[in-house]
């Protein structure tokens, strides 16, 4: 097969998933904490918070990359790019799939980013400014880069075949897991996709801060609460989830020990509005819904839940409320919605992905986790999961996503019978 005519018939599953988390360092913890109702978010412990009016994280305390790569890579990269890399191998020892065995131009690398290096990057221009040019290291060129962690997945395991970033914020996530189902359908067999970020620091905290949308409460439970009559803003979180995405061809040849479920539909729009507020309506992120589920040839009836992007601000929230009940119509109020990151902070790129994560394990398991901290919803028209986990039976889940930039993705997801 030609890897530049694409064949639609080429379909595309999961059959890794490795997670690095406030609530879990590893898939199987992480997940646990999510349907327990665990919150991550605490006060920011990697610097001292007490100077800015944000002071909140879900931190990924505890995590040594030592445990994950070799030191010399340690020192050439920044924090994002070890958790990633400790994510794409819990990926891939989850597939039991060894990349050696592989021939390395069927193999991709496609993830997304949207804030690179934050951590390295300070440290270089503390450096800078301190003690003059000559005291910047040389891998500052490469390890702040929003590119850095495709390119070093791809190094450790010798995957040569097409790989990429992609880039659209809080969207990106599923943006990467779509792209790699378009490079599967030009003939790749595998990708390791997905997202990872690490924002947690004094120069990215004080860019965050700059978007107005940042909780300043002081108490954990008090401040991310997406969805509730006390919504005041979101707190960000660290870390991510990396998927191993197969054609299910090579996933069945291989006797892949499980596949959690296929990648059925997506659909993606613009706001075309501001970088960094919302249309005024809900327009754009329904349109983005409604493609993703004609993309999977179904109707809101065939939907057993759906994974909110969750923002945390009351309009932004409001918005996607409306474009949920647009899309799913007289439905809207018999879908379950749910919310994973709501434990573990806005995750930017990496937030998509944890949710995809999050849809393929609820599928495998029946179970939809509660969102954390929603005690009142603002509009009770949905059927919210809250307070605790509700079980039964799920084969589709549609997950959706947005960033700023005015992107707006959706995923269908489907369970493999």
């Amino acid at each position: 097969m030609s890897p530049t005519i694409p064949s639609p018939d080429r379909r595309s599953v999961i059959t890794g998933i490795g997670v690095v988390a406030p609530t879990g360092q590893d898939r199987e913890s992480w997940w646990a904490a999510t349907r327990a109702g665990d919150s991550g978010i605490e006060r920011i412990a990697r610097f001292d918070p007490s100077r800015y009016p944000a002071t909140l994280a879900g931190e990924v305390k505890g995590f040594d990359p030592e445990d994950h790569i070799d030191q010399r890579l340690i020192k050439q990269t920044d924090r994002w790019t070890w958790m990633a890399l400790a994510a794409a191998q819990e990926a891939l020892d989850d597939a039991k799939f060894d990349p050696a065995e592989h021939d390395p131009y069927s193999m991709s690398v496609i993830t997304a980013s949207s804030s690179g290096g934050n951590e390295f990057g300070q440290r270089e221009i503390q450096a800078l400014w301190e003690k003059g040019p000559v005291f910047v290291g040389a891998y500052q060129s490469i390890a702040w880069f929003y590119a850095a962690t495709t390119g070093q997945i791809s190094i450790k395991h010798g995957m040569k075949g097409p790989s990429g970033v992609v880039l659209a914020e809080g969207a990106g996530g599923l943006e990467a897991l779509a792209h790699s189902r378009r490079t599967i359908r030009r003939g790749v067999e595998t990708a390791v996709s997905g997202g990872v970020e690490a924002p947690i620091g004094p120069y990215a905290i004080t860019c965050q801060l700059g978007t107005g949308f940042l909780s300043t409460e002081q108490e954990p439970a008090a401040a991310y609460r997406p969805f509730d009559t006390g919504a005041n803003g979101y707190v960000p979180g660290e870390g991510g989830a990396i998927l191993l995405v197969e054609s299910l061809e090579s996933a069945q040849q291989r006797k892949a020990p499980q596949i959690y479920g296929e990648i059925v539909g997506y659909g993606a729009t613009n706001d075309a509005h501001h970088w960094g507020r919302p249309a005024p309506d809900p327009t754009q992120s329904a349109r983005a819904m409604s493609v993703a589920l004609k993309n999977a040839g179904i109707g809101p009836a065939d939907v057993d839940a759906v994974v909110a992007d969750a923002f945390g601000v009351p309009e932004i929230d409001a918005l996607e409320v409306e474009a949920i009940k647009t899309v799913f119509a007289e439905h809207a109020g018999k879908v379950p919605v749910i919310a994973p990151k709501s434990g573990v902070g806005r995750m930017y790129a990496g937030g998509a992905s944890l949710d995809a994560a999050a849809a393929l394990l609820a599928m495998r398991d029946g179970a939809l986790p509660p969102i954390v901290n929603l005690d009142e919803p603002a509009d009770g028209e949905l059927d919210f999961v809250r307070g605790s986990e509700r079980s039964g039976e799920l084969s589709t889940i549609l997950v959706n996503a947005r960033g700023f930039g005015g992107f707006n993705s959706a995923l269908v997801l489907r369970r493999m019978s």
